[in-house]
Order: structure tokens, then sequence, then C-alpha cells
């Protein structure tokens, strides 16, 4: 079985993804704003971490890239959380093997 720890990371990483997506939306016509992204890094253990949070290389805004930033990142989350609860019922499976 997998550690949790690496679908916990890339659920916590998909968030902060999400999150600075979201925000880079919602202030397109704020003056002076600048969009984030947010740079990943792999853990030596596995799974994944936010290693920055920058200005994005691409001045202005970007609506698209946003857009399409949110919706790979919220496909992540889902994936790290299926694999996550799919780990849960492993090791539930195997507690009351155990058990029995």
């Amino acid at each position: 079985m997998m550690n949790v720890n690496t679908s916990l990371s890339g659920m916590y990483t998909a968030q902060a993804r999400l999150d600075v997506a979201a925000n880079n939306i919602a202030n397109l016509s704020t003056d002076g704003f600048t969009r984030k992204e947010v740079v990943q890094a792999d853990l030596p253990e596995g799974g994944t971490k936010v290693a920055d949070i920058r200005n994005a290389a691409q001045s202005g805004n970007n609506l698209e890239a946003d857009m399409v930033e949110q919706i790979k990142a919220r496909n992540t989350y889902m994936t790290n959380l299926s694999v996550f609860k799919s780990n849960n019922d492993m090791l539930m499976g195997t507690i009351i093997d155990i058990s029995a």
C-alpha cells in the first residue's frame, strides 16, 4: 500500500493551484494586479509540494489559462482523492481481516 501522505500532498497542492487560479480570475479587472502561478516540487519520499507562488511569466490577464488551470487542478485533486479512498478501503479491509 502506498503512503497516504503521497495522495494528501497531491490534494494540498491541487487546492493551492485552484486557489491561485481563482484569485487570478477574481482580480481580472483589478488595477495593478499581477497574475500568480504555483510552482510544484517533487518530495523525495513521494508526492508533491508547493515550492513557490510567484508572479506569472506572462504579464497581463489570461482568463483562458486560469480556467484551464482550474480544470486541471480539480481533476488532479479528484484523482488523488480517489487514490486516498482506495488506500483507506484497502487498509480497512486489512484491519478487518486481522481482527477476524
